[in-house]
């Protein structure tokens, strides 16, 4: 396995692609293609496996498949046809980035991928030697993927800058819900996998102990999102993020924008009354 930094905006550890014998998991967004295609080097993908489709793992499909028009995609079947066809997606996200001018500065072109390109999961199937779970919670359309006891885990275990332990839960608008969440943490500890691969960011050694951080931080942060208003849930946050993390708070809160956290949380107690 390579993990391959793909300088989200020009900043290192917030975004990672995961390569293995050419298969690559989440190549990040389009933004940072031509990184990606030198971190690359000599190597031409043989296929993409998605976790799900939030733009800062899944927007360079479309523009690697255009650049390799046989390169199969992998992604769950909730988010395929957003793959597809990817208005509603960028009608949606980009009203948390002040329009589609916005979207493009942060993530770059979306391109759509051809509807013979994907290949549609479910969850349970085994593909390219790789198992699939269906691991809804930060996405009701996230998957992870187990080989060789890694576990790749998209979002799922995270937002974590090395060196520092402190965890994140990216709790983005529109899909959170933490019960799920929960459910596909114990699938993912299933596997007892020995590395997780983390897209923000890189592996964690400790499996148990990251899945447990995440747990913990989600359960926080629904917390004060639940007491505090938006600015006082981002307050908490940056504290947090400052005291734990000190030398990566710029890091963290681009890979996990802090007011996109609070209203994913509050869509989530608002949907639960």
């Amino acid at each position: 396995m390579r993990q391959i930094d793909v300088r989200h905006r020009g900043r290192e550890k917030v975004i990672a692609c995961f390569e293995v014998d050419g298969i690559l998991v989440d190549p990040g967004p389009q933004s940072c293609e031509e990184t990606l295609l030198e971190g690359l080097g000599e190597v031409r993908p043989k296929a993409l496996l998605l976790t799900h489709i939030h733009f800062d793992h899944a927007g360079a499909a479309g523009a690697l498949v255009r650049r390799w028009p046989d390169l199969e995609v992998y992604v769950h079947e909730r988010g395929a046809p957003h793959m597809a066809n990817p208005e509603r997606l960028v009608a949606s996200a980009a009203r948390l980035y002040g329009g589609e001018e916005g979207l493009r500065e942060t993530w770059g072109e979306v391109v759509p991928v051809p509807e013979e390109n994907l290949k549609v999961l479910s969850g349970g199937e085994t593909v390219l030697g790789v198992e699939v779970a269906y691991t809804p919670g930060q996405a009701s359309h996230h998957v992870s993927y187990f080989r060789d006891g890694v576990a790749f885990v998209g979002d799922m275990a995270g937002v974590r800058v090395p060196p520092y332990a402190l965890t994140l839960a990216p709790t983005p608008p529109p899909d959170i819900d933490v019960e799920a969440w929960e459910r596909s943490l114990d699938a993912i500890a299933a596997w007892e996998p020995s590395t997780l691969a983390l897209t923000h960011f890189g592996t964690a050694d400790d499996p148990p102990a990251q899945l447990a951080a995440v747990r913990e931080a989600l359960h926080w942060q629904a917390d004060v999102a639940a007491q505090q208003d938006q600015a006082g849930f981002e307050a908490a946050l940056h504290e947090r993020v400052a005291q734990a993390a000190p030398d990566e708070v710029a890091a963290i809160e681009q890979a996990a924008p802090l007011d996109h956290l609070f209203l994913g949380l509050d869509r989530w107690h608002s949907k639960r009354g």
